[in-house]
């Protein structure tokens, strides 16, 4: 192995070929000539691994000379994909990887598809979660991303019969080549239990957690490659473990399966992603879960700062920044002040002092409903000591109301971090807030709403804590490894400089007229749909045109996304072209990617229907090839990176106000897809930066809506005046699609009789308007492919790298390493 040591940080093909040789002979075991695909990946990926290591080792150590600050990333999911081809391109090896297995008889692109995606995420919070790693690496940052080790992901996604049904995302069946365990660096966490006071020998009380169940977090690593960087950060994920794995006594006793409890126990904590919480033992586990992997990440943060310096604690915010990406990790806050308060013996008013200043939040939603609160009830059984210590926050946090606005109760029940109202709660965005130094949304429309809907009290006390930072993609990942025939033709137009400056991108803007470079253009969106049309044929068995207009919509399924508004216009289209043969449209398919929640009912009857429509159009002769509808199941990364680029139409159509963001707006729109959408989110500043000459923008605005509730919103006003929603519906609820006139009852329920909460109702004319102005545009291909090129072109604003740089000076206070 001395042979692979001394070619660690070598890039040349002879080296890689060599590196590859080695692992397949000595850490796997193979030989070159009879090694499975299997071995070939892994073998190429530990090849890469080990100059990639090289590297993060360097950058520890810099960061480590240099005493820099360093922001903790604490996010419940990171949604990472594959990792080989874009760890190759970060690291400027691809081609010479490439060669090297070329010459040794192997396709890097075939072993690429060995790689599961990474079973750590559900949807955007995960996706912008891995964007932003990525982004911190490229841009020099110190930065150490902490979440779980899941073993098994979401779920599986299958259609039964058009329904979803749910399997085990073994993602870990074979190991990852990318994981290093770090047993050394081990935690210990403790649950349950009680809490009583002592003194000390003065007579001063304290507090002390005992009779606690243990939990032990094994933390694994990922490196995270920067692109045309020297940094390589990190991120820790921590596997939960038992402090007693085996019950030797209880074994002997032949109680066999009982010995081996405790284990199975602990294991079960960083089993699964987002545990259904339908159930109390659901939600139990779920803030156990929370709770585990934030008291592994502060101890690992404080060992850190204790171990590497010399500093008093009021120093510790110099050193440490910890972002909460979500309430999901807001339980941080009074571990934190546990571990000031009750194990280093700091006066409260400093450990407060210090965790203010420690913390940020970013918030990602205005679903009031979708803010986290744990019964006290809850919380008091599973961690009773902070429950005491959210009490004392509150406590003084409500004299600090009472103070500012005197006798007025109304303020202090909006403030307060424990709601009162059908069971006590913990609020924990109220708890976010407060124990953060700034707080952010992630859009300019959603950080308005967040400080005059949301949190208008916490607004009003604190106004210089909010602030907007604006999401964004990686470029390189959806962009340059996705799409490497745009990305290559970009850089050949106007230089490779786009990839880490975005700005750059604008140059483009002036090819969009260029008749070659339009053709070029279009060459390759169809070269994207010729293979994502094989990939459909494979997975879905329904044949498509490359030539129709691939409609897209691929998001978490959610009835706010309003997956069933696009529905609606689907059966609507499928009704005029059966009852008129001559109907004149442009050829479309409608494309779906989306899981829902196992225990979100409404959600999976939504799927169904659209499978069921698609079952009956894609079946049906007198359609004539106008129409099809494609839900390709187990939507995750790497399908997202077939379909991004092959998309033409992209469905960004939430109801104005209930999106945060979005970022798969961005990663369509950077690809050459023109968006069709509401008002919402991310789509408002999309439109500044495109042009309303370049989007489709149709329904009602955010103030509308509001005005529409206000004056009392009915359905039933809109299912009457429009006949062409009213047979939509009636033609959807009745027994044509799955013989069963019940089956999408608790569908047309949510849209009539229960209110239809997210309006879909009132903009669907809108809605089927304007994709009547999209059939008109597409048919001008010409015009299509400028208005194409314009939206890739403009896009320099959603890189997730000038995100991260407006974090770093305005939240995190963090240098550029060498720069």
């Amino acid at each position: 192995m001395e042979a692979l040591a001394n070619c660690a940080v070598l890039n040349t093909t002879d080296s890689l070929k060599l590196s590859i040789t080695n692992h397949l002979r000595f850490t796997l075991g193979a030989y070159v000539e009879t090694a499975s695909e299997n071995d070939w990946y892994v073998a190429t990926s530990l090849a890469v691994r080990d100059r990639v290591m090289e590297r993060a080792t360097q950058s520890r150590r810099q960061h480590r000379s240099q005493g820099v600050r360093r922001v903790h990333y604490l996010s419940l999911e990171y949604l990472m994909g594959r990792l080989l081809e874009n760890n190759l391109r970060n690291a400027g090896i691809y081609d010479a990887t490439k060669e090297a297995l070329k010459e040794m008889g192997k396709d890097l692109d075939a072993l690429v598809q060995k790689e599961p995606d990474m079973g750590l995420g559900n949807g955007g919070l995960g996706r912008l979660a891995a964007c932003f790693m990525d982004s911190l690496s490229t841009m020099d940052l110190p930065a150490i991303g902490y979440g779980i080790h899941y073993e098994f992901g979401l779920f599986r996604q299958e259609f039964v019969n058009g329904k979803q049904v749910e399997h085990p995302d073994a993602w870990m069946r074979d190991g990852s080549p990318w994981k290093i365990a770090r047993p050394s660096y081990r935690q210990s966490v403790k649950l349950y239990g009680q809490v009583i006071q002592k003194f000390d020998e003065f007579g001063r009380p304290h507090h002390e957690w005992i009779e606690t169940k243990c939990l032990l977090g094994l933390p694994w690593d990922i490196p995270i490659v920067g692109y045309d960087s020297n940094t390589v950060n990190v991120l820790r994920l921590w596997q939960a473990q038992a402090d007693e794995d085996f019950n030797f006594k209880v074994f002997n006793e032949g109680s066999y399966i009982e010995a081996l409890r405790e284990k199975a126990i602990a294991e079960t904590v960083s089993k699964v992603l987002y545990p259904n919480d339908a159930t109390e033992s659901g939600k139990e586990l779920r803030l156990v879960q929370q709770y585990f992997f934030v008291a592994c990440s502060l101890a690992d943060i404080v060992r850190r700062f204790k171990g590497g310096y010399d500093l008093p604690w009021s120093e510790f915010p110099s050193k440490a920044a910890v972002q909460l990406n979500d309430t999901h990790p807001a339980v941080a806050i009074p571990e934190l002040m546990r571990i000031l308060v009750d194990q280093e013996k700091l006066e409260w008013s400093q450990a407060w002092d210090i965790c203010q200043k420690t913390f940020s939040y970013t918030n990602h939603t205005l679903l009031p409903e979708a803010l986290e609160t744990w019964s006290v009830a809850l919380f008091e059984r599973v961690l009773p000591r902070h429950l005491q210590i959210i009490f004392e926050i509150n406590r003084r946090f409500l004299d600090e109301v009472e103070a500012r606005w005197p006798g007025d109760g109304e303020k202090k029940r909006a403030l307060s971090l424990i709601e009162e109202s059908g069971g006590k709660k913990v609020r924990m965005a109220h708890m976010s807030v407060l124990g953060s130094h700034a707080t952010n949304g992630v859009a300019a429309l959603h950080t308005r709403l967040l400080c005059e809907r949301l949190f208008p009290e916490f607004f009003e006390l604190y106004p210089d804590r909010f602030l907007n930072l604006t999401n964004g993609v990686t470029f390189r990942r959806w962009l340059d490894v996705c799409n490497p025939e745009l990305s290559a033709l970009i850089t050949e137009s106007i230089g490779a400089g786009w990839l880490k400056d975005s700005t750059k991108l604008i140059a483009l803007d002036k090819f969009a007229d260029d008749a070659s470079f339009k053709e070029k253009f279009q060459a390759i969106k169809r070269g994207h749909k010729v293979r994502l049309a094989k990939i459909i044929q494979d997975t879905c068995g329904v044949s498509v045109s490359p030539d129709a207009l691939f409609d897209v919509q691929i998001k978490r399924l959610h009835e706010y996304k309003r997956q069933h508004l696009n529905l609606l216009h689907i059966v609507s289209l499928y009704r005029k072209i059966i009852a008129n043969p001559n109907f004149d449209m442009a050829p479309r398919v409608f494309i779906f990617g989306a899981k829902a929640a196992p225990g979100y009912y409404l959600a999976k009857n939504i799927i169904h229907a659209i499978n069921a429509v698609a079952s009956k159009v894609n079946h049906d002769p007198r359609v004539n090839g106008k129409l099809k509808v494609i839900y390709i199941p187990n939507y995750g990364v790497s399908i997202a990176e077939r379909i991004i680029p092959a998309a033409d139409l992209s469905e960004q159509i939430s109801t104005a106000g209930k999106e945060a963001s979005g970022t798969g707006n961005m990663k369509l729109a950077l690809n050459g897809a023109l968006t069709i959408g509401t008002l919402d989110g991310a789509n408002v500043e999309i439109l500044e930066e495109v042009g309303p000459e370049n989007i489709f923008i149709f329904g009602l605005t955010v103030e509308e809506v509001t005005d529409l509730y206000a004056r009392g919103y009915n359905p039933w006003d809109f299912y009457h005046a429009s006949e062409d929603l009213r047979l939509s519906i009636d033609w959807l609820a009745s027994d044509y699609f799955t013989g069963n006139q019940d089956e999408f009852k608790p569908l047309r329920d949510s849209l009539l009789s229960h209110g239809d909460p997210f309006l879909v109702m009132a903009d669907y004319d809108k809605y089927a308007a304007c994709q009547a102005e999209v059939d008109k545009a597409y048919r001008d291909q010409p015009h299509w492919q400028k208005m194409a090129i314009h939206n890739t072109a403009r896009m320099g604003k959603f890189s997730s790298d000038r995100t991260i740089l407006e974090y770093a000076k305005n939240v995190w206070n963090l240098p550029q390493i060498g720069v």
